[in-house]
């Protein structure tokens, strides 16, 4: 690329070099290089350029060195794609009725920003998504911190070991760290689903009993996670689990038919004609 029409291209550039830095933890030079169809030294200037417009990229020279962009003072615009923006506008619709404390009014006041700024070809389909989509809180459901959550989101999406208290059903708090995998929201309720080094073995964490979640330096390699998906997994782990109250009903009823009828937060287990099944309330 000639340097006239590097320059002709420096806004798009820009554009797709803050994209790629969005999009992933760390990319190296050569990577964006590639990327971006330039050379390393237009690579390095436009990161110079990130950086005069207050968004902070860190790099890191050597053969193994890179970019990622970083936490910084202040929250620098934000590169959405239409399903990430219209994604973005539900979940806040749908925030200020959640278990999340301290988050209505941050919601819908984050909602009206977006929507200012909404291209018209995606207003159809906010207002389509807007129309149908209600939440409902729970009345029981504990309030989970917002910064533990994004924590957890944060570990949970650079693959980052993560330390944290937790308190446990009868109040007593251990240290845990953990390799997360994912957070999973049900019944009202936040759940990491993590696997812990020290006891060899996944597990499950309600949220809201986590105190100080903390990054640490150290990275893992993802392991195989014993159900098909991190929802999977959680309700396995609630059927396999042990419980204060149970009770044994047998019903000459089909399960579907069972399932449809029952409501209340508690476990059912039915076994007919050599159909078994669990499900929550």
């Amino acid at each position: 690329m000639s340097e006239e029409s590097a320059r002709k291209d420096l806004p798009g550039r820009l554009l797709r070099l803050l994209s790629l830095l969005q999009s992933r933890r760390e990319w190296s030079g050569a990577e964006l290089a590639e990327r971006l169809g330039v050379t390393g030294r237009t690579v390095r200037r436009d990161v110079e350029r990130l950086r005069a417009l207050d968004y902070p990229v860190e790099g890191t020279t050597g053969t193994a060195g890179g970019y990622r962009l970083m936490s910084g003072r202040n929250v620098p615009p934000l590169l959405l794609d239409d399903d990430e923006a219209v994604a973005v506008a539900v979940g806040l619709m749908t925030g200020a009725g959640g278990s999340v404390a301290g988050i209505e009014e941050s919601s819908m006041r984050a909602l009206a920003k977006l929507e200012r700024v909404l291209p018209a070809r995606l207003r159809p389909r906010l207002a389509a998504l807007g129309g149908v989509t209600v939440a409902v809180p729970r009345r029981d459901a504990p309030r989970v911190d917002p910064g533990v959550l994004a924590a957890l989101a944060s570990c949970c999406r650079d693959r980052v070991v993560v330390s944290f208290g937790y308190r446990s059903r009868v109040e007593e708090v251990s240290v845990r760290r953990v390799e997360p995998h994912s957070l999973v929201t049900m019944a009202g309720r936040w759940y990491l689903v993590a696997y812990d080094p020290g006891r060899e073995g996944w597990r499950t964490f309600r949220v809201d009993r986590i105190e100080g979640p903390s990054g640490t330096h150290r990275r893992f390699e993802a392991r195989e996670l014993p159900a098909e998906d991190a929802a999977g997994f959680l309700t396995r782990s609630f059927a396999r689990a042990s419980y204060r109250y149970s009770a044994r009903v047998r019903v000459a009823l089909s399960a579907e038919r069972v399932r449809a009828g029952c409501s209340g937060r508690f476990w059912v287990r039915w076994r007919m004609s050599g159909r078994r099944g669990v499900w929550c309330g």
